[in-house]
């Protein structure tokens, strides 16, 4: 017995280096784009709309990124406008236009301005519009997500996008591109080493009870919560399921189904700090506070999308498996945990994944190695002091005229799972169709490439 599982192990072991040889023959060479000695001739011109925390944020990025410039800013609350305007002006940039007369002004900003592209961080109803005024004026459109609510929208914007020629896109909410491991799992990935990708399990499982009853915060959160029930933040782990799977890029997502548990966090929370007859206490939540969505791809892999911001608990797992191993990672472990047949040196038992995150580290992120700032960011994205590198994929697609990694079609897919996943909550989990946003060019479209 002893003999026959050590030649198995043998065994598996080479046909995994040998199809992972392979499979690094058919990757192309990421583009150089951190090279310090090219040359910035014109300057991106960008338009922020929405400067509350996250856009303040991305306001402080771009402010801190040589041959950017902020030419117009808007905002319906003055002191979040005055703060930008503050900001750039001590940046060293000219005084930026204003645009703060009501919620549609952005089409204004639009049409009279002279830019590359709209930043928009507006609270998630005036994403899809602030896109669709961006492109139909010659600009491209980057969002905050989600960058749809309805399936109509999603359609709208591709077409809009081939229509005008320019794009709209989630390129600055890449959770793969957060740390240096979502890309190398990425790498090892395409690489061949876990197989063939059979199921993929992420989700957004954050306790925001505070921030959705907090007025300084984001209570237009707590809203949803009155009028929906399925995944209502589809896009933080689909975009890099997306990457991992090859969503759009040879496999496409099918069908859904969804179910949520009852609701009562959110009430319990609103008795407990405001009292039962107060107000809050007496709101009622349509949201369930567990959600689990389950999508099935053309080509017979699943994604399991969990959605819990009502409960108390720490941050979500991550699951990736294949043919030949399974990837787990996530703030709760001690660690992110690795099983590859044939190669753990134990079977059936985890191993660290340090040493294969280090092995497998992507090349782009080999190549980033941004000057430090003087200071830390600013805003709702963390402190850090380096430029993050979803900016610099950014202005470098900018500055090259083409899409960024993540298009137009990958985006609405990613967020249509929110419209899609309330459609069969409120059908008893019946199973609902996904539109291809391709038109069957998914086929054919080569994976995505960062770099």
């Amino acid at each position: 017995m002893g003999n026959y599982s050590d030649n198995r192990r043998r065994f598996i072991k080479q046909s995994s280096v040998a199809m992972g040889g392979l499979a690094i023959s058919n990757i192309s060479s990421p583009l150089d784009i951190f090279s310090q000695n090219s040359t910035i001739a014109d300057p991106i011109r960008l338009g922020f709309v929405g400067i509350g925390g996250r856009g303040s944020y991305h306001l402080d990025v771009a402010l801190g990124m040589e041959g950017v410039l902020v030419p117009a800013i808007c905002e319906i609350k003055p002191e979040r406008l005055y703060q930008a305007k503050r900001w750039i002006e001590e940046s060293g940039q000219p005084t930026p236009r204003l645009y703060d007369k009501g919620l549609t002004d952005f089409k204004r900003l639009c049409e009279e301005e002279t830019l590359d592209a709209i930043i928009c961080s507006t609270s998630w109803e005036w994403h899809a519009p602030v896109c669709l005024a961006a492109m139909k004026n010659d600009k491209h459109a980057v969002s905050e997500v989600p960058i749809i609510l309805t399936v109509d929208e999603a359609w709208e914007l591709v077409e809009t996008s081939e229509k005008t020629g320019k794009w709209a896109t989630l390129a600055l909410e890449q959770a793969m591109l957060e740390s240096s491991d979502g890309l190398a799992l990425l790498n090892m990935v395409q690489k061949g080493l876990f197989g063939e990708i059979l199921h993929t399990e992420g989700g957004y499982v954050h306790d925001l009870r505070f921030v959705k009853n907090n007025p300084a915060e984001e209570p237009w959160r707590l809203a949803y919560d009155v009028t929906h029930n399925g995944n209502l933040y589809p896009d933080h782990p689909m975009n890099r399921i997306m990457a991992y799977e090859n969503i759009n890029h040879g496999d496409r997502l099918e069908h859904l189904i969804s179910m949520s548990s009852k609701a009562v966090m959110l009430h319990e929370y609103a008795e407990l700090n405001y009292g039962r007859n107060s107000e809050q206490g007496k709101i009622e939540f349509k949201q369930g506070d567990v959600n689990t969505t389950l999508i099935r791809t053309a080509n017979g892999r699943l994604i399991t999308l969990n959605y819990d911001t009502n409960t108390p608990h720490p941050r979500e797992l991550f699951r990736l498996q294949g043919t030949k191993g399974v990837y787990l990672g996530g703030s709760a472990l001690d660690g992110p945990k690795i099983y590859l047949e044939g190669l753990s040196p134990e079977e059936h038992e985890w191993e660290p994944a340090a040493k294969y995150l280090e092995e497998y580290k992507h090349p782009v992120i080999k190549n980033y190695n941004p000057t430090p700032r003087k200071s830390a960011l600013r805003g709702h994205g963390g402190n850090s002091n380096t430029t993050p590198l979803t900016w610099h994929l950014l202005v470098n697609a900018l500055r090259e005229k083409k899409m960024p990694y993540f298009d137009v079609y990958d985006s609405v897919t990613s967020s249509v799972v929110f419209p899609l996943s309330n459609l069969s909550v409120a059908n008893n989990g019946k199973s609902v169709d996904v539109p291809d946003f391709t038109k069957g060019k998914w086929k054919t479209r080569p994976p995505m490439t960062i770099g």
